[in-house]
């Protein structure tokens, strides 16, 4: 009797000792990706002494109007600031473009150029399907070296992670003029994201699509 108690008492222990790994390991690696990217969060006036190759400004998503929601519009408005300000000669417009009627980068497109972007200083990412995609294409494929990063900031510190992971000289500036519906659950669903791009980043796998190099420059 007591033999099977001890039994019990340790497999208790052991029970309780994996769930405080499972929940401390996703919070340590959290705190560890963000730590490594803060320093490398800059802001307009620091983003000048860069001299990057291009600005990069992720996706976020579109109305059902087929215009950028506010979230990407903010991103935009900060990533054609930039431009403006000659912090960098080119834009390079990344997103979802993977299936029909949803054409996230050419919306991207048609509000740089309604902000007066030069068309030749526009490069598009048509197969920006996550961030980790984004960043592997932006140096893979448009053969950027040092690049601006636009997106909020919550989002910069996983961008920022794996674009220096993969081997680019990446600064971010963040996008964040306003409060946003449902940020609460992005937080969330971020801690989980920047976990599962933590073990991208050492993996390293290919995007679902590479194609020819477009150099950026």
């Amino acid at each position: 009797m007591k033999k099977e108690l001890r039994i019990k008492r340790k497999f208790h222990i052991f029970i309780l000792a994996v769930l405080i790994i499972l929940l401390i390991a996703p919070l340590t690696i959290n705190g560890y990706v963000i730590n490594y990217s803060k320093d490398y969060i800059i802001d307009k006036d620091e983003a000048g002494q860069i001299e990057a190759d291009c600005i990069l400004v992720l996706g976020a998503g579109l109305k059902p109007d087929g215009t950028p929601n506010y979230m990407l519009r903010d991103r935009l408005d900060t990533g054609i600031d930039l431009y403006f300000k000659g912090l960098a000669p080119k834009l390079l417009l990344s997103g979802d473009n993977g299936f029909k009627g949803y054409d996230e980068v050419n919306a991207m497109k048609r509000y740089a150029l309604d902000s007066s972007v030069e068309l030749n200083d526009i490069f598009m990412d048509h197969a920006g399907f996550s961030t980790y995609e984004s960043m592997y294409r932006a140096r893979t494929v448009f053969d950027v070296q040092k690049v601006i990063v636009v997106t909020q900031e919550y989002h910069l510190y996983r961008a920022l992670y794996i674009a220096r992971k993969l081997g680019l000289n990446a600064y971010g500036v963040a996008a964040e003029p306003h409060t946003y519906v449902g940020q609460s659950m992005r937080e969330v669903r971020e801690i989980l994201a920047r976990n599962k791009d933590f073990f991208k980043a050492i993996i390293k796998p290919k995007p679902k699509l590479l194609g020819e190099v477009i150099p950026i420059s």
